[in-house]
């Protein structure tokens, strides 16, 4: 799944290799896939596309945008994005391939399942996406020890375990199930843990694990469990992820385990990692 890590290299990538270039032809829904989303009509992607020239490409949370011109694309959860120069190696079943005046291609493949948007302008009324452009980003200055201050100012938080405040409701737009895992190691907070429980020191620590575990993810290239523009896996060796399972813990040697909790899939050390 693309996080804020991996929207981070994948924008920068864009803009480095992408640039400059023409899009010759768009074929959509190649392979039909039941939990590709798009945001207008799939159809009418060719034509608005076709003739546009990339102009640049940012992140937004865990959200890729590319510009080309007036026109906007928007890739959201698990579209694989895939640069190459010849159409033989990229994956044979795609929902969106950009074909380029030079013979590169770009090409969009969903994996469980995923959001594609093309829109006019850079404004887009989407619940994800208003927050991920409006709110401040961990890997920025503006995510500050006061800002994360009022993302605790919830009549519920001190119930919220600390996976549910993190990665849900769009608190953090960006930060997901998938880079939570080593965020909660680095600041020594088992998933399952109640906000509430948290001394005024750990939630320094969590602050500080956040800001700090995602600059390292992004400048490491991503999570080396997801793919970048080319195919290959982020720099990044994730320290709790389904790589690492039952492997032992770098900071007390005790496996490491993975259970099933709140929609999804949690890593952690029990030994390390406090319940409270």
């Amino acid at each position: 799944m693309i996080e804020l890590p991996e929207a981070f290299v994948l924008s920068s990538q864009i803009a480095a290799k992408l640039t400059g270039k023409e899009v010759d032809d768009v074929t959509v829904l190649q392979s039909p896939h039941k939990f590709a989303w798009f945001h207008g009509e799939p159809e009418e992607y060719p034509e608005r596309l076709r003739r546009k020239r990339v102009t640049g490409a940012e992140a937004h949370g865990g959200m890729v945008q590319i510009r080309l011109g007036e026109t906007s694309l928007v890739f959201q959860d698990g579209p694989s994005l895939r640069y190459a120069t010849e159409p033989g190696s990229l994956p044979k079943k795609h929902q969106l391939l950009l074909e380029f005046t030079d013979a590169s291609l770009l090409c969009v493949s969903i994996r469980m399942y995923g959001g594609i948007a093309c829109f006019e302008g850079t404004d887009w009324d989407n619940d994800y996406y208003r927050p991920a452009r409006e709110k401040p980003s961990p890997l920025g200055e503006e995510f500050t020890r006061g800002y994360f201050e009022t993302l605790c100012d919830l009549p519920d938080f001190d119930k919220l375990s600390a996976k549910a405040f993190l990665a849900t409701k769009q608190r953090v737009p960006g930060l997901g199930n998938g880079v939570l895992q080593d965020i909660l190691f680095n600041a020594e907070v088992h998933p399952k843990r109640k906000m509430g429980t948290l001394s005024l020191a750990g939630l320094d620590r969590l602050f500080s694990a956040t800001r700090s575990t995602l600059r390292a993810m992004a400048d490491g290239g991503g999570r080396d469990t997801e793919p970048d523009l080319f195919g290959e896996p982020g720099g990044y060796a994730t320290i709790l992820s389904r790589k690492t399972v039952g492997t032992p813990c770098p900071r007390c040697a005790a496996e490491i385990e993975k259970a099933a909790y709140a929609g999804g899939s949690i890593y952690f050390c029990a030994a390390c990692q406090s319940v409270g």
